[in-house]
């Protein structure tokens, strides 16, 4: 049986606060994740743009874009989504 959402990859804009390791640590504690990673894309005078990836079991896509509005971020785009019960990588293939 699928066990859900198990990774999400979100382009996100952020303010300046919290910087980046205490939000990573405030979304690490949503329930069913396990990880995330977060990697500066760019920055302004008031704002940053992240990558998040977020991974766990069961992951619920909308407790966590409460959880980034929370801190004044809003959701870009989703730019993967991984659903399952086993993570599987993309591969590259020779059209890319």
């Amino acid at each position: 049986m699928a066990k859900g959402l198990i990774r999400i990859v979100l382009d996100i804009l952020k303010p300046h606060e919290p910087i980046i390791p205490t939000f990573a640590k405030y979304l690490s504690e949503i329930n069913g994740v396990e990880g995330v990673n977060i990697t500066l894309l760019e920055i302004d005078k008031e704002t940053e743009n992240i990558k998040v990836t977020m991974q766990g079991d069961d992951l619920d896509y909308d407790v966590i874009t409460e959880a980034i509005e929370e801190y004044g971020g809003s959701i870009h785009s989703v730019d993967e989504v991984v659903a399952g019960k086993k993570l599987i990588e993309e591969v590259t293939t020779p059209q890319d």
